[in-house]
Order: structure tokens, then sequence, then C-alpha cells
């Protein structure tokens, strides 16, 4: 039985969300309408794949762009009476 599934490329991990998962048969390309229909699924998978994707690069990209953060109270105080 053929198999249609989109997923994103995955994490570091292995794991990636299934966007779609869909058994295909001659019957889904028999009529015009039909294969519309499964073009229609598809490219709704496409388009949220694509948006997690961009998704994730945007939240790796902001981690990596953040300040450092400063250290506890009592640790700057320390460091301003040693310099």
């Amino acid at each position: 039985m053929a198999r249609i599934i989109v997923t994103t490329d995955g994490a570091a991990d292995g794991t990636a969300p299934v966007f779609l998962e869909e058994s295909v048969h001659p019957v889904h390309l028999s009529t015009e309408h039909a294969a519309l229909q499964l073009i229609e699924r598809l490219t709704w998978a496409l388009d949220d794949a694509e948006a997690a994707e961009g998704a994730e690069v945007r939240r790796r990209m902001s981690k990596r762009a953040r300040p450092a953060r400063r250290p506890p109270r009592a640790l700057r105080a320390t460091a301003t009476r040693a310099a």
C-alpha cells in the first residue's frame, strides 16, 4: 500500500512532527475532484511543515542572540569588591 507522509527534517534527537500520513490508492487520482482534494490536503500539510520549520529556526536563532544573563546580585557585589 502506498503512503504519503509529510514531516519536517526533524530535531537532533530524531523526532519530527508528522503533518500528513495517508494511505493512497488509485481512486485518489481517478477523478479530477478526488485528485484536487488530495493535492489540497498535501498543500495544507506542506504549508504547516514549512511554518513549523521556520518557527524552529527562529527559536534557535533567538536563543543564540539572547544576551548573557547577569549573575545574581551577590556575585556581582563580590566581583565588584574584588576588582
